[in-house]
């Protein structure tokens, strides 16, 4: 049988495909955003994960959000509307125009400041980064959901007690770190 969910060890070529892919997204919306962050557990240092990154744009508040859709457009994105997560705009790579034939497989969300989503990734992803041990149970969860589950929805779903034990952890007290491009580290 094969993993619905591959899961690579954590691999340093993550952080440099991310840097690569904050520069473009700098380049390309400028003075319309706040700051590009690496979310996700390719973010996380030393555990596995599916090899694709999480990225999000954070920009001040929606009402910027048209005209960072139509440069995102021009940059070879389609808008794919929220997915049913409030706060969290999706984007995919639109084949047909990317001229870059080596960007890393990606998932793109541009949150606005206040987006509830926006503070759950990062919340999630700090704590990790700073409890090494939890990041490790993450792991070991991760790896057995994936070489157990049937389906995408059921890994996810396997997931969800444990970032939501963590996020109750930290939720409440964390504070958006931005300063004006901020990343990750």
């Amino acid at each position: 049988m094969t993993n619905i969910v591959e899961l690579q060890p954590h691999n340093e070529i993550w952080k440099q495909q991310f840097n690569e892919l904050r520069s473009e997204f700098i380049n390309g919306l400028d003075s319309l955003i706040l700051a590009v962050e690496h979310v996700g557990s390719t973010s996380i240092e030393g555990i596995s994960a599916k090899p694709i990154l999480d990225i999000d744009i954070v920009i001040n508040d929606v009402s910027l959000f048209p005209q960072v859709c139509a440069r995102l457009e021009e940059m070879g994105y389609i808008y794919q509307g929220n997915q049913g997560i409030e706060g969290r705009e999706a984007f995919k790579i639109n084949a047909n125009e990317l001229l870059n034939i080596n960007t890393p497989p990606h998932h793109l969300y541009v949150c606005s400041l206040d987006s509830k989503e926006l503070k759950r990734h990062l919340a999630f992803r700090d704590y990790l980064r700073q409890h090494p041990d939890e990041a490790k149970d993450y792991e070991v969860l991760k790896k057995s959901l994936a070489a157990t589950v049937n389906t995408r929805e059921e890994y996810t779903e396997g997931k969800t007690e444990f970032v939501e034990s963590v996020l109750e952890k930290t939720l409440s007290t964390y504070c958006l770190p931005f300063e004006k491009y901020s990343s990750s580290k």
